[in-house]
């Protein structure tokens, strides 16, 4: 069923989540200092291609707050503000709504990324 769900994903915006994702990377990579950071933003843009059957748990600490407070107002509230709306947009149908949710799982992650580590569910 989470491969079905990670298919119909895709089409129904994931792609545009991934890429988006992969480009705020990029741009982070660009730097020296940046690169821990664009590597976590590879690995989030892998939870917007297949985020059926994966939960964030959130573990932190002082050095990935203070990555987190770069990190929403340089790149963050541009993700999750995307991730946002593109939610909103899946919700107002019924068989949107569990897509519009997995955005909206993805929108907070874009705010705060750092110290969340990414599980698979077993359910």
């Amino acid at each position: 069923m989470n491969l079905i769900g990670n298919l119909i994903w895709i089409i129904c915006g994931g792609l545009f989540s991934a890429i988006g994702w992969w480009l705020a990377g990029i741009l982070w990579c660009i730097t020296i200092v940046g690169i821990p950071v664009g590597l976590q933003c590879f690995k989030m843009s892998s939870l917007s291609l297949n985020p059926f059957g994966k939960e964030v748990i959130d573990e932190g600490g002082a050095v990935s707050c203070l990555l987190n407070i770069i990190w929403f107002f340089v790149s963050g509230l541009e993700l999750a503000i995307g991730n946002f709306f593109i939610g909103c947009v899946l919700c107002v149908t019924i068989i949107g709504i569990p897509f519009g949710m997995q955005f909206f799982k993805i929108a907070r992650l874009a705010l705060f990324p750092f110290g969340a580590r990414i599980v698979k569910t077993t359910y």
